[in-house]
């Protein structure tokens, strides 16, 4: 199941992406007579998305053909909600190729930062320069949404607490970064730094989390491309590690890093491409 969030007269509501358009949640609940949350995070956070998920592999799919849709091109996205706990991320996950990654040591731990939701912008919201910053850069990224809370779990038991996946652009200031290693957190923080969406996409349509495609797109252009197979440390590795630090909570996000970053500037386009979702956009402006 895939699922969007849309706004609709100042809100911002939850919609199931069915084949003619965007159902709205309370469609659904009119028609079902249902009490589902219409927002994403509060889906998320309560335990709903699974029973929802349920009904829709039960014959809800077909339901959604019968229901007052909103139509492709006249849908305006949000992200798929605002206010995470917690957005995680993994820098210098991708190698070249098999041999690179027969290479890797394994005693190695992943590089890890954090991200505030200060910085959380959706697809089309432009991704703002930050003045005297310097060089500015973008890079796709897979995201894994949490569906549970978890605490010191297995990589065996990662699958259970997750809710599923999204596409994502981490955008950092390279050039403060540069000066000192230590600056991580300052050049990933801006405001606007981070996006994601316009999908999610539930765990159960997405099984094998390996075998995609991760594209970075400049301008129209596919910069720098990439398996999810060669990541130095996989899904199921970062949702536990991360575990082991910290509890995490429904709605917190893992981005799980690039194949490439590219230096974007006024009026540039960077997107975030990944077999199965609707690319995600967002303009660049000084």
């Amino acid at each position: 199941m895939k699922l969007a969030t849309v706004k609709i007269n100042g809100s911002e509501l939850c919609a199931i992406v069915g084949a003619q358009g965007l159902v709205l949640i309370e469609t659904i609940n009119a028609a079902e007579a249902a009490n589902w949350s219409t927002e994403l995070f509060e889906l998320i956070r309560v335990g709903e998305l699974e029973l929802l998920t349920e009904w829709y592999g039960k014959g809800g799919k077909e339901k959604l053909a019968q229901l007052e849709a909103i139509p492709f091109e006249e849908a305006e996205y949000g992200p798929l909600y605002r206010y995470p706990r917690k957005i995680w991320g993994i820098g210098l996950n991708y190698v070249k190729d098999a041999e690179e990654l027969a290479a890797v040591d394994p005693s190695e731990e992943p590089v890890s930062f954090m991200k505030p939701d200060t910085a959380l912008i959706g697809p089309l919201d432009a991704i703002r320069i930050p003045p005297d910053a310097g060089k500015i850069t973008a890079e796709a990224e897979l995201g894994i949404i949490i569906g549970k809370t978890c605490k010191n779990i297995t990589e065996a038991e990662v699958y259970d607490v997750i809710a599923g996946y999204t596409t994502s652009i981490d955008v950092t200031a390279s050039d403060i970064h540069a000066r000192n290693q230590r600056y991580l957190t300052r050049a990933k923080s801006f405001d606007t730094f981070f996006s994601f969406g316009p999908e999610l996409l539930t765990k159960d349509e997405f099984p094998d989390p390996l075998s995609i495609q991760v594209e970075t797109v400049l301008n129209g252009e596919t910069v720098h491309s990439n398996r999810t197979f060669n990541m130095k440390f996989r899904p199921w590795f970062c949702v536990a590690y991360h575990s082991r630090v910290m509890t995490l909570l429904p709605g917190d996000i893992i981005i799980t890093g690039t194949p490439g970053a590219v230096v974007i500037r006024d009026g540039d386009i960077v997107e975030c491409h990944i077999d199965r979702f609707e690319p995600l956009l967002n303009p660049v402006r000084d």
